[in-house]
């Protein structure tokens, strides 16, 4: 179980690893805004895209032989990310990463399913494998800021390679193999690229708010019909087709909908308030990389203590209660954001990513349960698979936003001058808001899945 563990934590922390790293990085690559959020954030993007894609290609050639693969072409993009010798390079490998990354989490989510038989243990175990997604990814800028204060910000990238070789040492020895061509289904290449396509196109309008960006008014304009066209082509697409990439047929239960919508947007607002307060720890606060490593670890250690107490109180309280409960509390850690101010500096943004992480722990403890619990017997694992690639998605759209949202305040990514505060003060509502919208959808998931498990049960008598 915990080798399967170790990919599972690489690919979360590489999520945010570079948070702490893009000072540095900045001056030694000469990068510019746009490009700063296109690295951070098109690794998490391609992840979550291509994740769906390789669980159908796992059932054909074998699930341990492509996280085995996949192990192997991780290790050697994170080497050529590590030494990537200018922007260009660093985003192709990126991308690299993405692409063998996004093999590894079905692989390891399947083979999970395959060494424990009993669905208790194997619940239990997925609940583990989803918890350890979002404690590494918060732990992902902590990481590499430990890093950065013995080596330089390309040695981030290096955890990967001990990990990568311990997955292909011990995988052939410990994991088991599956092949099942039969219940293999056919990969949907042209359902990935309208996905791909209609969020590609999402990225571009958002980025063409960036302060500087200069993007031509057509290109804002085609790109935001592209978005649209591509969107209902793979909804109508998935739909349709005898083996969808996604089966939004998942999504008519209404806890499994609301649990993914919520994860999804958690993701956004966490991984979006740990971009801007990262690089406010080491421009307006003016700490070293491993300084702020300290100073953000609270993030991880507020989800922690987070689900640490929901267990307790949900000895009295249910999970549908502590969830949205949870998420407004969170939804005023964000608003704390808005007292930061260059005479207090740090108080404020600590405290706030700490209360937000905290009262995500819920959702983030009792997410996976709900959805196996809720989704039909034999859609549970794509449910959680389906909640796997919206906490990717929504940590690549949440620096994507967010980050545009705060560059609006920084429109030179001017240090030293408060400039970053102001950022903090447009990203703290918007997170707040969002949170607020995660806790109506869980709330109205259960009263719907309410009424639902009511009419039946009258239908039945």
């Amino acid at each position: 179980m915990i080798l399967l563990l170790l990919p599972t934590a690489v690919v979360a922390v590489d999520i945010n690893v570079l948070f702490l790293a893009l000072p540095e990085l900045t001056v030694d690559l000469d990068v510019g805004p746009a490009e700063q959020l296109w690295i951070s954030d098109v690794y998490g993007l391609v992840v979550g895209v291509l994740a769906i894609v390789a669980g159908a290609v796992g059932d054909r050639v074998g699930r341990r032989r492509l996280l085995l693969l996949g192990s192997a072409g991780f290790l050697l993009a994170s080497l050529l990310a590590a030494f990537a010798p200018s922007t260009e390079v660093l985003i192709l490998a990126r991308v690299l990463q993405a692409v063998a990354g996004a093999t590894l989490m079905p692989s390891t989510l399947a083979l999970i399913s395959e060494l424990f038989p009993d669905e208790k243990r194997r619940g239990q175990a997925i609940g583990a494998w989803a918890a350890t997604q979002f404690v590494f990814a918060s732990f992902g800028p902590v990481i590499g800021g430990v890093m950065l204060h013995q080596w330089w910000w390309g040695s981030v990238f290096l955890i990967a390679v001990p990990v990568g070789l311990a997955v292909l040492v011990l995988g052939p020895r410990w994991l088991p193999e599956h092949v099942d061509p039969a219940a293999a289904q056919r990969v949907d290449g042209l359902g990935a690229g309208l996905l791909v396509g209609a969020l590609a196109c999402v990225f571009v309008v958002i980025k063409a708010a960036i302060p500087g960006a200069g993007a031509p008014g057509v290109l804002v304009v085609a790109a935001g019909v592209g978005a649209l066209l591509a969107g209902a082509g793979f909804v109508r697409r998935q739909l349709t087709a005898e083996a969808p990439l996604i089966d939004l047929r998942v999504l008519a239960t209404p806890v499994v909908a609301s649990t993914i919508g919520s994860l999804t947007l958690a993701a956004v607002v966490l991984a979006g308030t740990g971009f801007w307060a990262t690089q406010y720890l080491q421009s307006d606060a003016g700490m070293t990389p491993l300084a702020a490593a300290i100073a953000f670890a609270p993030m991880g250690l507020g989800i922690a203590a987070g689900t640490q107490v929901a267990g307790l109180l949900n000895r009295r309280i249910p999970a549908d209660v502590l969830i949205p409960g949870g998420l407004l509390v969170s939804a005023a850690g964000e608003l704390l954001l808005t007292l930061a101010s260059r005479d207090q500096p740090l108080v404020p943004v600590i405290a706030a990513y700490t209360v937000a992480g905290f009262g995500c722990a819920p959702l983030f403890m009792f997410g996976t349960q709900r959805l196996m619990s809720a989704a039909p017997p034999e859609a549970a694992a794509r449910a959680a698979a389906l909640a796997e690639t919206g906490n990717h998605l929504g940590s690549a759209i949440g620096i994507a936003l967010l980050g545009t949202v705060g560059l609006l305040a920084v429109p030179h990514m001017e240090t030293g001058s408060g400039a970053l505060v102001g950022a903090l003060h447009l990203v703290g509502p918007a997170g707040a808001g969002v949170l607020v919208l995660c806790a109506v959808l869980t709330v109205g998931g259960t009263v719907a899945a309410g009424r639902r498990e009511r009419a039946m049960a009258t239908q039945r008598a």
